[in-house]
């Protein structure tokens, strides 16, 4: 067949036309339409200009994947992968709707790498648009904007992360479930060992999976909250969850800053906000966020209690099943039943508060009816182990939980006292409870008072000793007496146990080396907190006996005062005034809490624990050097005013000594100077350096020890320095601050901090200088140097750092439980 030059030219023309039309791209659009090609080189933009669809490389890889991120943020944070298992090897991907309507990904040979898959679409047009709240969805042209009858969406498919509008968990009428799949690693975008989601059932819950074995376990919702992980409106993001025959699931809105959650392929679940000061995301949240978050941490009936010396404990009748040097640090066998179950006689339950409920492995469950009537039914199942009634909001009747067999995965909140189970214990328990309640109450030959008095008078000799032994025989002036004229009052024990609810662990709030502490309240409507010094407590005793000599005339606003003792048989407690908003711990750490510090509260704080500490320096009648300064020991009343706390560990000294020595390092990693690190040396400018470290955790909200930042190796004090040094301190102020807050003010804190923290003692400020500096705004401040302690030490409790145990630990210090 011949073709004229004419006709020749005339179907070049038309083969031009056609492969214009059909590669017509959609470069800075939001849709794509049927005969549309979307290739490497082109990007859909949402409307509003938050989310891209693109094609990108992850990494160092050289494997071109189509994603979603977001459009704004500098740093590109891809939120969706749509061929995680099909990567392409070059830059040849095109996409575009295909005559069935689906929206397909292919190579330049024309192989299928992805495809949405949805059978039977109607003939008729089918686009697909990305909105800005970052969903890809495939709709109907002839819907309009304001449908959701999607035809396919990607928020249906998740990949690791949870933006705000998606749905973590189940639609029960067409079986789809969506959960989070980690990826491989920072370069492989395809699925990953850990999955996050909800199991459904009675009681659901949420789990972290690597692989088929669990990780972690966040309760169970019981139709108020869940059990465990409290789901509550915060200031960044309004969490809710649904549970309906026909959905379950988690979600998410926004109120104003921009937040995210995403499964690491390392098995943390974190959820980030972003800072538009830094341009960086701000870790909010982690999951797992300690060693307890972790599934079954203890074993089988055995609690785990986080920030505590000996985290794992037996239940109630149960002893641990392969004991380590008679405790549970090692040890993840859990424990076992002492005496075995006899059903049914004699037997009875005790209520556990404050704690998880067990994993509903092994559960049977009965509907409406009394917490007396659960009982029953697990009375009469020589199994069953513990009972529960499931309704949280505190009604009489509820969902009866039954558990059968070992209880698995127990942490304690006692923050959360609704939180509860009843446990199942044999005669023999119950008889040792009682026994051991009896001997509680039993009354003395000695009166309390004189036996409070008698201990005041071997607390007066052992100091009188001691003072010999500093001044090497010279005469002890009376200002140097400290329990001269001691007057303590006294507490009767029934008076204590009445006020503490019989020690229950609802009134339990924290832990130390010494023993536990509770809350409580007097026939006179006084609160008190109650430090109860543990039997088996050798160090403890020591710590006590110095907090009497110590603290017990020691008056001023920013000290938390002691109110006396009480003393019964072998019991030793002494009594405070309570705090009622704990301590400062709780607020400068957590993202949630942060924010209600404003900066005028933060700086009320700085300052009154430096006049605290100025008081114990220089106008107390000792001259004290506390040794332990930090976030967990300023304790906050009503009004949010600190109160320096816990003086186990504190010393006195000469008016005239300026420096003392020890061979018995303790305190706590990341606050302590130097100096007393490596060779015992400790003096008022120890506790400066302290403060220092406190005043910088207070501005940034991070803490120095557990600091971290993707650049650099530094702590906090060594990335402060960093920013000092380039002019960039602004990018250390807490970015959950409050604006407008006086940024002079914030950096001549800053600078404050930094010359506390110096490497020689010498160059630290007084505790009259520091409180001068910040009182008085015109004072010229010195040029700090390079801060002491510059980079990041591995924690101490790490199992796997040898030098752990050589390391010089705090046993006496409280830490406040905190429920996540």
């Amino acid at each position: 067949m011949q073709f004229s030059k004419n006709h020749f030219f005339y179907i070049l023309c038309q083969i031009c036309v056609s492969i214009s039309y059909f590669t017509k791209t959609a470069v800075a659009n939001d849709r794509l339409s049927q005969y549309q090609v979307f290739n490497d080189s082109s990007g859909l933009v949402s409307a509003g200009q938050k989310f891209k669809l693109g094609f990108f490389t992850p990494g160092n890889s050289r494997k071109r994947y189509l994603g979603i991120w977001y459009n704004e943020i500098p740093a590109q944070t891809v939120v969706w992968v749509a061929n995680r298992n099909s990567p392409l090897n070059d830059s040849s991907g095109i996409l575009k709707i295909g005559n069935d309507g689906n929206l397909i990904l292919q190579n330049l040979q024309g192989m299928i790498a992805w495809s949405t898959s949805i059978r039977n679409i109607s003939t008729q047009a089918v686009v697909a648009q990305l909105l800005d709240s970052g969903n890809l969805i495939l709709k109907y042209g002839s819907d309009g904007d304001s449908n959701e009858n999607y035809i396919w969406q990607s928020f249906d498919q998740l990949s690791d992360t949870l933006l705000p509008g998606m749905k973590l968990g189940w639609d029960f009428r067409i079986g789809l479930n969506r959960y989070l799949k980690s990826w491989k690693s920072a370069e492989d975008p395809s699925p990953g060992e850990f999955t996050f989601g909800i199991a459904p059932g009675i009681f659901p819950q949420f789990f972290m999976r690597k692989g088929s074995i669990k990780e972690f376990r966040s309760g169970s919702y019981d139709f108020q909250l869940l059990n465990g992980t409290c789901i509550i409106p915060n200031p960044f993001f309004n969490p809710k969850f649904i549970s309906s025959q026909e959905e379950l699931y988690y979600a998410f809105d926004l109120y104003d800053d921009l937040s995210m959650s995403a499964l690491s392929s390392t098995g943390t679940l974190q959820r980030y906000v972003w800072n538009n000061k830094s341009l960086v995301w701000n870790v909010l949240g982690t999951l797992p966020g300690d060693p307890c978050d972790n599934y079954n941490r203890c074993g089988p009936n055995a609690i785990c209690t986080f920030n505590i010396i000996q985290p794992c404990t037996c239940l109630t009748g149960y002893v641990p099943k392969s004991p380590v040097g008679n405790n549970m640090f090692i040890s993840s066998d859990g424990c076992t039943r002492k005496h075995p179950l006899n059903c049914p006689k004699n037997e009875g339950f005790i209520k556990i508060t404050g704690t998880r409920i067990p994993d509903v492995l092994q559960f049977n469950i009965f509907s409406n009816i009394s917490i007396e009537e659960c009982q029953k039914e697990c009375f009469k199942n020589c199994s069953c182990t513990a009972y529960s009634n499931g309704d949280s909001g505190g009604g009489d009747n509820g969902k009866c939980l039954l558990w059968y067999g070992d209880l698995l995965d127990l942490r304690r909140y006692p923050k959360y006292d609704h939180l509860s189970f009843h446990l199942r214990l044999t005669a023999e328990d119950l008889t040792s409870l009682s026994h051991s309640k009896r001997k509680l109450f039993m009354t003395v030959t000695v009166p309390v008072s004189l036996t409070c008095l008698m201990l005041i008078g071997v607390l007066y000799v052992l100091w009188r000793k001691q003072m010999y032994r500093r001044v090497v025989g010279k005469k002890l002036e009376p200002k140097y007496s400290v329990i001269r004229e001691l007057e303590l009052p006294t507490f009767e024990m029934n008076t204590i146990a009445e006020a503490t609810n019989q020690f229950s662990d609802s009134n339990k709030i924290g832990e130390g080396g010494f023993g536990p502490v509770y809350k409580g309240q007097i026939s006179t409507g006084q609160k008190i907190a109650v430090k109860r010094l543990s039997q088996d407590s050798k160090q403890g005793l020591s710590e006590l006996k110095n907090e009497v000599i110590l603290i017990s005339k020691l008056q001023h606003r920013n000290l938390v005062r002691l109110l006396g003792c009480c003393i019964h048989g072998e019991e030793r407690m002494l009594i405070y005034e309570f705090m009622p908003n704990k301590s400062l711990n709780n607020y400068i750490y957590d993202c949630a809490t942060r924010k209600m510090l404003t900066w005028m509260r933060r700086f009320e704080i700085i300052v009154g624990i430096a006049r605290g500490l100025l008081y114990l320096h220089r106008d107390s009648r000792l001259r004290i050097i506390h040794r332990d300064l930090k976030a967990s020991n300023i304790l906050l009343d009503s009004e949010m005013n600190p109160k320096i706390s816990d003086f186990g560990i504190a010393r006195a000294i000469r008016e005239e000594q300026l420096l003392a020595k020890t061979t018995r390092v303790i305190g706590t990693h990341g606050y302590m100077a130097p100096e007393y690190v490596t060779n015992g040396l400790y003096s008022m400018k120890s506790d400066v350096f302290s403060f220092g470290v406190l005043l910088l955790e207070i501005v940034s909200g991070r803490k120095n020890r557990t600091f971290n930042h993707p650049d650099h190796d530094l702590n906090l004090l060594g990335h402060a320095w960093k920013l000092w040094s380039k002019g960039n301190v602004y990018q250390l102020i807490d970015e959950l601050i409050e604006e407008p807050f006086p940024i002079l003010e914030v950096e001549r804190c800053i600078r404050i901090g930094l010359l506390c923290v110096q490497r020689r003692p010498e160059d630290r400020p007084t505790i009259s200088s520091v409180v001068l500096m910040l009182d008085t705004k015109n004072i010229e401040l010195p040029q700090p140097k390079q801060p002491a302690g510059f980079y990041t030490e591995r924690c101490m409790d790490d199992p796997e750092d040898p030098e752990s145990e050589k390391r010089p630990t705090n046993d006496v210090t409280v830490t406040f439980f905190e429920g996540r």
